[in-house]
């Protein structure tokens, strides 16, 4: 063993890897990218990895290799998990023979999602055991504790992080290359009574599965995860008690550092839930507080409990508005929370007295191509009757003023249907549906299909910068290359969509603003599902071609290169334009619109009459 300084993620990637772990596979999303961007950094030579196009497609990638024996890491956030969650349903009932391990990062707050969801209780949904790591170094450990329990049982086995688990930092205690589980897969053995799935077959397995998570619930109440801490002598006799899980254990033990320890019940695994050791921890309390995210499920098992076993016994949370029933919790918020729970005074100035912070609005990059595709739409469909449908990724900021080109956003891939929707509804509207790149291969194809089939009217509208940028810029189909570092044949957008039906298919630079608005003039005025390519590299990928520059003597103060396009670099002071320089990428938007040429492109000089 030896320490490492590492994120939750990459702590989950190595408890992975040094679990044996065969292949791993997954679909990017805020906050669970980076457990397998470090599983590729740090892969043996027999690992196999793969940014898959959606979460289903790499659950499906994953069943595979686990039918073949293979131990597998699926990676994904709570959104993600909707994706994947029809073949994870079958592959539950199905089985498998290889560990199968499906991390899913869930987003309290949400700080990048679009929805708070809670994979516990999808655990209970599915029947799904779950594995609730509480700090980075549990998370880590948890890895190999997963795959031998999907292994021993034939269940995959989520493991779930929330955003401060992933995200934070510690210093952990992980086993060198010589102790790492060595893992061959047997291969894959022919049995339809096995891998075929029949109603037959299902209703036998769900029996099964039934009876291993009530056997689960005995076993749990056994695992490391699972524990109760007394109270000290100081505290003995106190007949209230706290449950908590995840990162509110954590937080929980923060609070009582100052407040005082009592009894105290941490919930590793709340699905199938450790009955027995928590009728233990409940004997001898009056009240007992649960601090959990998101779901109150550590405090529905224990009301549950009471009322199964007639413990008078209140049990305290979101349910009784004791904590909050949205968002995450913090250190302080914890802190007050135990402290009004156990009528104790917190000392004073024990929370830091700090300002409330600055709030930073969301706003495209300075020089992002995406400006500049909106806003040759906005030029070009100016005064007509027109809805926006946007998508999730950098080009949901497109909402933002004064851009304001984004009517309605759900998730990944909606937007194409909604454009349809909304012209069967009312057919004299224009109709755009704004999709990236990355986001096109993973949701929308078969939206675009469908339109056609069902002979819709609206605009596609790729955003192509090349990338998956919001995530981190991660390879997808377009880009040539995979996460194993191989050069592929890229995946051209407008040959699948041409092959699906599309004859009017145009390609044009964003940057050049005059071309994109005609284009977009020709190609809106067509009849059906059409499309236009917008394609410019992301700026963080693309070197920038210098600064773009004002003539201070040319500028008329007029601030339509401001209030037209929201660029971050523009600013204005003592009745003129000010570039940042430490934010210009040298797009040269800007200067394309403004209408005395007072601005000069990356490394020309000002025109100006």
């Amino acid at each position: 063993m030896h320490k490492e300084f590492l994120m939750g993620n990459e702590a989950i990637a190595m408890g992975a890897i040094a679990a044996g772990v065969d292949l791993v596979c997954g679909y990017p999303g805020t906050p669970s990218t980076e457990v397998l961007e470090t599983v590729a950094k740090h892969r043996p030579q027999d690992c196999y990895v793969e940014w898959s196009i959606n979460e289903k497609t790499a659950m499906e990638v994953a069943a595979g290799a686990a039918y073949a024996g293979s131990r597998v890491l699926v990676t994904m956030k709570q959104m993600g998990l909707n994706v994947a969650s029809d073949p994870l349903m079958c592959v539950e009932y199905v089985g498998v023979k290889g560990g199968m391990v499906v991390l899913v990062a869930d987003d309290p707050g949400p700080i990048s999602s679009q929805t708070e969801q809670d994979t516990r209780s999808f655990a209970r949904f599915s029947k799904v055991p779950c594995f609730d790591p509480s700090t980075a170094q549990e998370a880590y450990n948890m890895m190999e504790e997963a795959f031998a329990l999907s292994e021993k049982y034939g269940t995959p086995v989520f493991v779930r992080p929330t955003t401060r688990v992933s995200h934070g930092y510690a210093s952990i205690d992980v086993k060198d290359a010589a102790e790492y589980v060595s893992h061959r897969p047997e291969g894959f053995i022919k049995d339809t009574k096995k891998w075929v799935i029949f109603p037959r077959a299902s209703f036998a397995n769900h029996q099964r599965i039934e009876k291993r998570n009530a056997a689960l619930t005995a076993e749990f109440s056994q695992l490391r995860f699972n524990r109760i801490e007394a109270e000290t002598d100081a505290n003995a006799g106190c007949r209230k008690g706290i449950a908590a899980g995840g990162i509110s254990y954590t937080y929980a033990r923060e609070a009582l550092k100052e407040l005082g320890n009592v009894r105290l019940l941490k919930v590793g695994t709340p699905f199938p839930f450790p009955e027995e050791l928590a009728l233990q921890f409940l004997e001898g309390l009056d009240e007992v507080l649960c601090l959990e995210e998101l779901d109150p499920v550590i405090e529905r098992e224990l009301a549950y409990l009471c009322g199964k076993h007639s413990l008078h016994v209140k049990i305290r949370g979101k349910l009784t508005g004791d904590t909050p029933s949205a968002g995450e919790n913090t250190v302080d918020s914890v802190k007050k929370t135990v402290a009004a729970f156990l009528e104790k005074k917190l000392t004073e100035g024990s929370s830091l007295d700090l300002p409330p912070l600055p709030v930073r609005p969301p706003v495209l990059c300075a020089g992002c191509p995406h400006r500049a595709s909106f806003y040759a739409v906005k030029q070009a469909m100016k005064g007509k009757k027109s809805i926006y449908c946007g998508d999730i990724g950098c080009y949901t900021l497109g909402n933002a003023m004064p851009l304001d080109m984004v009517d309605t956003c759900l998730c990944m891939g909606a937007g194409l249907g909604i454009a349809q929707g909304v012209f069967h509804t009312e057919p004299d509207t224009s109709c755009f549906a704004f999709v990236g790149d990355s986001t096109f291969f993973a949701s929308a194809i078969p939206s675009v299909i469908n339109g056609v089939f069902n002979q819709a009217d609206f605009t596609l509208v790729v955003l192509d910068n090349s990338t998956t940028a919001m995530t981190g810029h991660q390879p997808h189909p377009g880009t040539g290359r995979t996460m194993m570092g191989e050069n592929v044949p890229a995946i051209s957008i407008e040959s699948v969509l041409k092959g699906i039906g599309l004859t009017c298919v145009e390609t044009v630079d964003p940057l050049d603003h005059e071309a994109a608005v005609a284009c977009i003039k020709r190609v809106a005025a067509q009849q059906g599902v059409k499309a236009i390519i917008f394609r410019s590299p992301c700026i963080a990928i693309a070197k920038p071609a210098g600064k773009c520059a004002v003539d201070e003597d040319a500028c008329i103060g007029c601030r339509t290169c401001i209030d037209e396009i929201g660029c971050p670099a523009l600013t204005f002071a003592d009745g003129r334009a000010v570039i940042d320089e430490g934010q210009c990428t040298g797009c040269g938007l800007c200067s394309q619109l403004c209408p005395v040429s007072a601005i000069a492109p990356a490394g020309k000089e000002a025109r100006h009459e």
